[in-house]
């Protein structure tokens, strides 16, 4: 085998691509959940009180708002370093 046919497979690389990206996600659940839980869980019991249930829903919107910040800040560095080096190769 040449090597050449898994790494030319488009359903391949798509099955490859969509499974980094359930990864990718499920790490930043796992790691979203763990942050909020030691920020809000004062003291695990049988109910969850309201002040708890406010921080879980407050440190979940703004881990998502900054990953989405985060996101979108390295989209646009890439894009900005492509812009710079298709001139520099012109």
């Amino acid at each position: 085998m040449n090597g050449q046919g898994a790494t030319a497979d488009p359903q391949l690389q798509q099955f490859i691509e969509i499974e980094s990206q359930k990864q990718r996600f499920q790490q930043l659940v796992h790691q979203m959940t763990e942050v909020c839980w030691e920020k809000c869980m004062d003291k695990p019991g049988p109910k969850l009180d309201s002040r708890s249930e406010m921080c879980f829903v407050n440190c979940v919107e703004r881990f998502i708002d900054t990953s989405q910040f985060i996101l979108n800040r390295l989209d646009q560095t890439q894009r900005g370093k492509g812009s710079f080096s298709e001139t520099m190769s012109e």
